[in-house]
């Protein structure tokens, strides 16, 4: 109310009101003394002090009649406020939360998971509801809808409009081809995907069939890009060992394609979606035709998906050539030669550069490069948002390093253990995407309580080539955390006794007492399975461990990360969540003691998998719990199966799909490998490739909608792509037109 309640009554008793309450101490003795105290201040009043000054006076002077009509007036302005929101509740952008769902049920509004973070926000999709019934039965909104609904790439196709029909003579279609126009690039090399123009014959099959286009008149193609496109902004790309003059734009040496990012179509979307709108592959012949525009090009340049630096500056597109670099067995073809008018090839297929050689005496100068690769999920270490996992956030604890004039990874390492004088949680934090190579082994070894985070930048994705392995030793209470870091061995780094394994903790700290670190911590992390890779993606070292655990009492932790074969002591433990743990083969060791490649040999630390994927045999002390997981192994060198469990009265066993000939404890709805059962089905299995360990969305719905919550097994089960497909399946059967089927078809 503008006008107070009080003052509407009649003078003569606010005036008596007020006498009564000059004649009365309606403050407590505390009150009195902080009204004084605040009254009497030599020293000016804060915003609070001035506050609880104006409260202390106005209750000094307030009689019991005011006293009684402010709470009379109080109900009144609850009343008054009740009929404002009455008002309010009668639309979606005001209403309370609780009227959202009746709203909704007014115009039949069906509720989803809501799993992508664009249909997350039930007033918004109730909201856009109404929008969307007014453009029903358009292709785009079906297309919006696959795109807002699952979160991925989307495109959809009406099938009559690619149909292969004969002309009818008096009215002819100039565009409609029976035969394919084949004089250019665009439909061979389109012909597979969503974007394709060829006219296709009609199939009269069941549309309702996943993953499979049937282009019939009645029939609607949703097309699907559920590989994401993960951005390096200047990264180092690395240099051949044959050539100086030839590099691969991969931090670790390897043949990689690159991918384009997606380019919003806006929202609401007004027109298709077209090849630059989705995460895919950069071929050659796509990325060709774009440098052909120019300045207009859509794919190369500052915060495009594509961009090359020499000696700090960006080089036009001009001087670029894309070129087929590729060779029999791994070698490199069409070199540039030394007069040759472009400063650097391309081969977008398999992330390759080449230099135009320099003259005798002279280096190439530093190159730097922009890129995105493809992956299924934001794990393992990358440009996505982690600033929430972050422990430490102070800027006086964080110490910086990297590329230019900050501090290097060793002197970074010497100040951190200083600054533990003063505060017990310090985190190194390296600063871009750059590749380090170090030239000697690490150790670090902590006080008694202290926790270091070492991790890199939100927003970059560096790349670690260990010299010797990083050796963690610790006293009481203390923890190490690897955040966002991709580490691998450097060119000098093998299996030997200096190097046991990437992550090494040992049994005794360097002064010869017990190593007592507590805790050792990976998020988004990526300690490369087989140490390192070669250029085409194959593991150097298949057998040697990732991470060796030796002291008695240490926490193994993981979550959202890559890991290679882990051996820990069974008077450890090990939790890894949504991650994965890679043997690179089937019958090699993912998981044991120390020297455990034996059945004979005690099992490895008590183990716990929630939402993992495991390549690999595993030899556990105790399964304590593992749920949601692929445990994928054979049995080989004399193991009778690939999972055992040492004890098989403690532990559980659920939602997971186990080797054949399993032991474990009590399982509940597990699904075990068997002759002529299902298997998981992946699109690769070698770390680095796009589709590394994504399941197929064509593998039995045991396995892939078996996890307790009806989503997949694995490690990418946290992505639920089985309830995106549901909510997908709920907005479409709304806004489809009668008499037309859906199928929904995964380009990647």
């Amino acid at each position: 109310m503008s006008l107070s309640l009080f003052q509407l009554v009649p003078p003569v008793y606010r005036l008596r009101d007020a006498q009564i309450a000059a004649s009365m101490q309606l403050l407590t003795p505390a009150e009195q003394a902080l009204l004084l105290s605040l009254q009497t201040s030599s020293t000016p009043l804060t915003l609070a002090q001035q506050s609880e000054l104006d409260v202390l006076v106005a209750k000094s002077q307030r009689g019991p009649l005011q006293s009684l009509v402010m709470i009379i007036e109080e109900q009144l302005q609850a009343f008054a406020a009740d009929l404002d929101q009455l008002y309010d509740d009668q639309f979606i952008e005001t209403c309370a939360p609780w009227v959202i769902p009746y709203i909704g049920e007014l115009i039949g509004y069906q509720s989803i998971r809501g799993v992508s973070s664009t249909v997350d926000n039930p007033r918004s999709e109730v909201g856009n509801t109404i929008a969307f019934r007014r453009r029903k039965g358009t292709v785009l909104v079906l297309e919006e809808l696959a795109r807002d609904v699952t979160g991925w790439g989307a495109h959809a196709v009406e099938f009559f409009q690619i149909l292969a029909d004969t002309q009818y003579m008096k009215h002819i279609r100039r565009f409609n081809h029976y035969a394919p126009d084949v004089r250019g690039w665009q439909p061979r090399f389109y012909r597979d995907s969503g974007f394709s123009r060829m006219p296709r014959k009609i199939d009269v099959r069941n549309a309702a069939q996943p993953g499979v286009p049937r282009p019939n008149v009645q029939n609607i193609g949703i097309y699907l890009w559920s590989l994401g496109a993960y951005s390096v902004t200047s990264g180092t790309p690395t240099v051949t060992t044959a050539s100086p003059n030839c590099y691969r734009f991969s931090s670790l040496g390897m043949d990689q394609p690159l991918f384009h990012a997606a380019i919003s179509q806006g929202d609401p979307i007004k027109t298709p979606a077209t090849p630059v709108n989705v995460p895919d592959p950069l071929s050659r012949l796509l990325l060709c035709a774009d440098m052909q525009k120019g300045v207009g090009t859509s794919y190369y340049g500052i915060g495009a998906s594509l961009a090359l630096y020499q000696n700090g500056q960006l080089l036009n597109p001009y001087q670029l050539q894309v070129a087929d670099l590729s060779g029999p067995d791994g070698s490199w073809h069409n070199l540039p030669a030394a007069t040759s008018p472009y400063a650097a090839l391309i081969d977008p297929d398999l992330g390759r550069i080449a230099l135009p050689p320099v003259a005798a005496g002279l280096s190439q100068p530093p190159l730097a490069v922009s890129y995105y690769y493809g992956f299924n999920a934001p794990m393992g270490g990358g440009e996505y948002e982690r600033q929430p996992t972050f422990l430490v956030t102070n800027e006086e604890w964080i110490v910086q390093c990297g590329a230019g004039p900050l501090p290097s990874i060793a002197a970074a390492l010497t100040q951190a253990m200083g600054l533990f004088a003063t505060e017990s949680q310090i985190a190194i934090e390296i600063q871009d995407s750059g590749t380090y190579t170090l030239t000697s082994s690490l150790a670090i070894d902590l006080p008694d309580g202290a926790t270091l985070e070492f991790r890199a930048r939100d927003g970059a994705r560096p790349t670690l080539l260990f010299a010797g392995e990083l050796a963690i030793t610790g006293d009481q209470d203390s923890e190490l955390i690897l955040n966002g870091l991709v580490i691998a061995a450097g060119p000098n780094m093998s299996p030997g006794p200096g190097a046991a394994a990437l992550v090494h903790a040992p049994l005794t700290r360097p002064d010869g007492t017990r190593n007592r670190l507590a805790t050792l911590n990976f998020t988004h992390t990526t300690l490369v399975p087989g140490w390192s890779v070669q250029t085409d993606g194959e593991p150097i070292y298949p057998a040697a461990p990732a991470i060796l655990i030796e002291p008695s009492g240490l926490a193994v932790q993981s979550s959202l990360s890559i890991l290679g074969a882990i051996e820990a002591t069974s008077l450890a433990t090990a939790t890894l969540a949504d991650s994965i743990l890679d043997a690179t083969a089937l019958g090699n060791v993912a998981y044991s003691a120390p020297g455990g490649a034996s059945l004979v040999t005690p099992g490895g630390a008590p183990l716990t998998l929630t939402g993992c994927t495991v390549l690999g045999k595993i030899h556990a002390h105790e399964l304590v719990l593992v749920s949601d997981s692929i445990l994928w192994s054979i049995a080989s060198n004399n193991w009778p199966t690939g999972l055992v469990s040492d004890r098989l009265q403690a532990g559980c066993v659920r939602f997971s799909f186990l080797p054949i000939g399993a032991v474990t404890p009590r399982r509940f709805r597990c699904v075990e490998q068997a002759l002529a059962m299902p298997t998981p089905l992946f699109i690769a299995t070698r770390y680095g490739r796009p589709g590394y360990l994504k399941m197929l969305a064509g593998t039995d719905p045991t396995i892939r909608r078996g996890a307790d919550d009806g989503g997949e097994m694995g490690a990418f089960h946290f992505l639920l792509a089985p309830q995106r497909e549901c909510d997908l399946a709920i907005r479409l059967a709304e806004y489809t037109p009668v008499g037309l089927d859906i199928s929904i078809i995964y380009q990647s």
